[in-house]
């Protein structure tokens, strides 16, 4: 494998991780809460085809990422409604709002993006940080992005300075997963917690959808997601519930998703079948994987029969 063929693999992979990245990062903090969002699946889905819609009807990928943002939040206040008030089973609540989403994306796309509406929407441009992105092999894949994938970095950045375990927001979002009950009783708002982090992990969520959308496809198509939430949550306890875990997570699964097109470029004969399963092949061998470290938030699923 020479340079060039090092630095297509790397900014492919780059291009994938990004989203995955921001998702994680958002899905992280929610379960730091106690809420699992399997719905992170629906809820990029929702967002990359608001994304598409809104670009295709105003002409502003600005606009069109925003409503990714809005689609994602609907979503999620949907889902803090279910499993944190109303206390329904997050996981089963999870995959049906999956469904849900795959349908309603899936009709919408006939009806509002039909006749080719829904392809080569306005979308963002890449922009190359000078000297940086000269760099050999990693300067076009790290410092070639859209300014909707830079911002996506720094939205990852603040969201992990402001809900580190050493600030108090953060201590309070751990203090929710880990024992609600003794939180509640200190008058820690437990639910209310809970709703504001599945929003802000919806929110990333939607945001993700709109970049992969706008950012490195510029299109939207039926389940174009397929199945990056679930690796989000995936990466989350790959990551052991850290930022710092979920960057390399989300890294390696960017990595073999760039590997299903450049293996056969090689001349490496392995089915395409096997190739489209990588990440996934990749994201069980880490979750088998996972031992030591940090454990999984304590309260994790279990609702809270508070009254705040």
């Amino acid at each position: 494998m020479n340079a060039d063929m090092i630095t297509e693999v790397l900014t492919s992979g780059v291009a994938f991780a990004i989203p995955l990245l921001l998702a994680a990062t958002g899905e992280s903090i929610s379960e730091r809460a106690g809420v699992l969002n399997l719905s992170m699946e629906g809820m990029m889905l929702t967002g990359a085809f608001a994304a598409v819609l809104s670009s295709a009807t105003t002409g502003s990928a600005t606009l069109g990422a925003v409503a990714g943002v809005f689609a994602g939040l609907i979503f999620g206040l949907a889902q803090g409604l279910l499993s944190v008030r109303l206390r329904a089973d997050q996981i089963v609540t999870g995959v049906a709002a999956n469904a849900l989403a795959l349908g309603l994306t899936t009709f919408g796309a006939r009806v509002l993006l039909g006749d080719g509406k829904g392809q080569n929407v306005p979308a963002f441009d890449d922009i190359h940080i000078p000297v940086l992105s000269e760099l050999p092999i990693v300067g076009p894949a790290v410092f070639g992005q859209t300014v909707l994938g830079y911002a996506c970095l720094v939205i990852v950045a603040a969201l992990a300075v402001v809900f580190s375990p050493r600030t108090m927001t953060g201590i309070r979002v751990d203090a929710a997963g880990e024992d609600a009950t003794s939180a509640g009783w200190t008058g820690v708002a437990v639910n209310r917690i809970r709703v504001l982090m599945v929003l802000v992990a919806a929110g990333a969520g939607g945001l993700a959808g709109a970049q992969l959308a706008l950012s490195e496809v510029g299109s939207f198509s039926e389940n174009m997601t397929a199945g990056m939430g679930y690796l989000a949550v995936v990466a989350v306890i790959a990551g052991r519930w850290k930022v710092s875990g979920i960057i390399w997570a989300t890294l390696l699964f960017g990595a073999a998703r760039a590997l299903q097109f450049a293996l056969p470029a090689l001349g490496v004969n392995i089915p395409y079948a096997v190739l489209v399963m990588l990440p996934y092949i990749l994201a069980i061998v880490a979750v088998s994987g996972f031992a030591g470290g940090r454990k999984a938030p304590s309260g994790l699923t279990v609702p809270y029969v508070g009254r705040v």
